[in-house]
């Protein structure tokens, strides 16, 4: 379980790029390894002859129509070979062009390529200057590059070359208009601003350590929210957006598709810099719903499971680490950075393992980890039906965790087992088939990574109804006296709410939307199942929710001072029919395959935002839409509420009636958490578009009028007049 381990991670890297962009221009950077090295001697090799004819189909594909199909003819970009190109480039670290090829282009698309064929570009566009071939390919690798030279070659062809683009030669151009960069005055995040953020600042992916998600701003109010305009846009890289941006000090922080990590001026939506990370083969990137911002660094968890540390001024790499040392793991929830560790957790089916990993926050040394799958003999290790620990998966890990300073404890919501059938019926007599740590709330000691306590709120789930997403903490009345509580759902949308610093069971508040279970004991929480939902009998069963949630990811909102919270929810069930052919199969190996249906008292109505007082545990307000919802709440001091949903609206609620307020149509599907910050005094809202999420695909099928075609990721930000 915590493990203690003093060894540290291999050495090993992929290729990171960095564009760092300054007021009066642009200066290229790439991470040299530790030591430096000599540059190539002129003349050595920096490609194979197979790698630039590849390169020339790719380039053909690319990049010709702009620059040409003979490198120097083309209308629009400038040359790639003669003297222009070589003045640029010859003589200079390998990877200023990498960089700049693999973060730029293809102009129309840029970044969009693999490593190996932006390499397979470049390969061929230094033959095309008479660079010599070999037998070592041009690499993908920003570490080896760095200490590569481009040489002088033998003799340019076609001399000063020729084509459109770029700036005349001995042209000088008028300095740029002067502008203040926030990243000049930017001050570290400490502990202390992450437990108490500063009103106008967005610290972590719910505003601060206890994902309550909810701000004391109170410049938009319910009287002038209809007043919001655009204050500026920003497109992000192509594919799905589930990235909520952080900001600090006028400088927000966002996760860009593609791994990418963007910094840009919070007021204007300049940017400041990019990091850009080049996936190893096979790699593919994925939706990543959290960054982290500690010190002087902002954190990024990465598609093939490494974390990187960015120094947050410039973007540059500060330490990049891997988390683990096998295939199949994942990363999507993202990091909780507290008292100097950076605590996140992997995802994937990997045979006996998921993990809760820490490293420290300073130097990236590994610190602990934690396996989400309780392993034989040890606590927890008897609760899988008998099955061998390389029989055991899922524990996945796919949000970010919480954090109370108090109580020392960092709260971490486990998933369930895909791999169902393990657990569907008990082995034998008197066996134990829970399957620990899944659908568990764990509360962890940050400085050693034990189990301080743990909480099973939904033993063997057999319905894909993870109970993983955000735990709230906060400080609220029990029976006369007030107490650190943890709030959390799964997607079953029932709350039960845990002593934070025992684990021991309050309460729980059904919102009414499930079928699963008939009844919760009030004394320990205890859930009895409805037998009719429960599969592995070879029948089909109507189940509510979905698979997809009532309940999901998009967190709710919870205001500390009225006590309510404001929850985004999804009106739908699920036929989970049994797999034929013999065999397990389907979503779920007891032989459930979900398909989505309304549910039986459906009004053709999905989406809904409701507010509940979690003390007096009274449903104050319902909002509906038709479209299902897509985005989390925000709730304001300024007595509104935002959230958005799938047919691209993004909608403002009073806090107090559910009454709608504002809505306006954006580009895209609200795909993430809407925040809210100041700059200079004046607040701002934002939130993050991009389909292809599961909570923008997964109930499409229930609103066909809704079209969402292409993928346009974006942030919007709005302000008042």
């Amino acid at each position: 379980m915590g493990e203690n381990m003093t060894a540290t991670n291999p050495d090993r890297r992929w290729s990171t790029t960095v564009l760092s962009l300054t007021l009066c221009g642009a200066a290229l950077h790439a991470q040299a390894p530790a030591g430096g090295g000599r540059g190539t001697p002129p003349g050595e090799a920096l490609f194979t002859s197979a790698q630039a004819i590849a390169g020339k189909a790719v380039y053909e594909q690319s990049c010709a129509s702009c620059h040409g199909p003979r490198l120097d003819d083309g209308a629009s970009a400038p040359p790639l070979r003669g003297a222009a190109f070589l003045g640029k480039y010859a003589g200079k670290p390998a990877a200023d062009l990498f960089t700049y090829v693999s973060t730029k282009m293809p102009a129309g698309n840029p970044g969009t390529l693999s490593g190996a064929d932006y390499a397979r570009i470049i390969a061929y566009v230094l033959q095309q200057s008479n660079f010599a071939t070999g037998r070592k390919e041009f690499a993908s690798d920003a570490a080896a590059l760095a200490s590569v030279t481009i040489p002088g070659p033998a003799g340019g062809r076609g001399g000063g070359g020729g084509g459109g683009g770029g700036v005349s030669a001995g042209v000088k151009l008028p300095p740029a208009p002067k502008k203040a960069n926030p990243l000049d005055k930017i001050t570290p995040v400490t502990d202390a601003m992450l437990q108490n953020p500063p009103p106008g600042e967005w610290l972590t992916w719910r505003r601060g350590f206890d994902d309550q998600g909810s701000s004391p701003l109170k410049q938009i109010t319910k009287s002038n929210v209809n007043n919001l305009r655009v204050a500026w846009t920003w497109t992000l890289s192509p594919g799905a957006n589930e990235g909520t941006p952080l900001v600090h000090d006028g400088v927000m922080f966002l996760h860009s598709p593609g791994d990418k990590l963007q910094a840009l001026d919070a007021a204007t939506g300049d940017l400041l810099w990019q990091y850009a990370r080049i996936l190893p083969p096979g790699v593919n990137a994925g939706n990543k719903r959290a960054i982290a911002i500690y010190g002087n660094k902002v954190y990024l968890g990465t598609s093939d499971v490494h974390v990187v540390a960015l120094d947050v001024k410039t973007g540059r790499v500060v330490w990049d680490e891997p988390l683990v040392d096998e295939r199949g793991f994942g990363l999507s929830g993202g990091p909780l950075v507290a008292k100097g560790k950076v605590m996140i957790g992997t995802s994937g089916r990997v045979p006996g393992k998921n993990y809760i990993v820490a490293l420290d926050a300073e130097t990236g040394k590994f610190a602990w980890r934690f396996n989400t799958i309780a392993q034989p003999g040890e606590p927890g290790g008897d609760t899988w039906n008998d099955h061998k620990a390389e029989e055991r998966n899922g524990g996945s890990v796919w949000t970010a965790g919480s954090y109370d300073s108090a109580l020392n404890l960092a709260f971490f919501g486990v998933a369930q087992t895909y791999d169902t059938a393990l657990l569907v019926k008990p082995a034998r007599p008197g066996v134990n088939n829970d399957g620990l740590y899944t659908d568990c709330t764990l509360a962890i000691n940050p400085d050693t990574g034990k189990l301080v306590w743990y909480y099973q709120h939904l033993p063997n789930d057999q319905w894909d109804l993870d109970w993983v997403f955000e735990r709230q903490v906060a400080r609220i009345s029990v029976n006369g006296v007030v107490r650190p509580v943890i709030m959390t759902s799964g997607k079953q949308a029932t709350y039960d709410v845990l002593d934070a610093e025992t684990g021991k069971y309050i309460f729980s508040k059904d919102l009414g939307l499930q079928n699963i279970v008939t009844s919760i004991d009030p004394a320990t929480g205890k859930k009895t199942i409805n037998p009719a939902t429960y599969p592995g009998d070879g029948q089909s069963h109507m189940v509510c929710p979905h698979v997809d949630g009532a309940k999901s990811w998009i967190p709710g909102s919870y205001n500390p001072d009225t006590k309510i919270m404001y929850v985004p929810l999804v009106e739908a069930c699920m036929d989970l029919t049994p797999v034929t052919g013999g065999g397990r199969g389907g979503l779920l190996s007891a032989g459930g395959r979900p398909t989505v249906r309304p549910r039986p008292d459906s009004d053709g109505n999905y989406g809904r935002v409701e507010a509940i007082n979690m003390v007096t545990r009274e449903v104050m307000w319902t909002a509906r839409n038709r479209a299902p919802v897509s985005s989390g709440a925000l709730d304001t001091a300024g007595g509104v509420i935002f959230n958005g949903s799938i047919d691209r609206y993004f909608r403002a609620f009073d806090d107090q009636t559910g009454k709608l307020l504002w809505e306006t149509r954006l580009t895209d599907v609200p795909s993430n958490a809407p925040i809210t910050y100041t700059v200079n005094g004046k607040q701002y809202i934002a939130i993050g578009v991009g389909n292809g999420g599961a909570q923008a695909t997964g109930f499409t099928a229930l609103v066909p009028e809704i079209q969402n075609l292409d993928r346009a990721p974006a942030v919007w930000v709005f302000q008042l007049p």
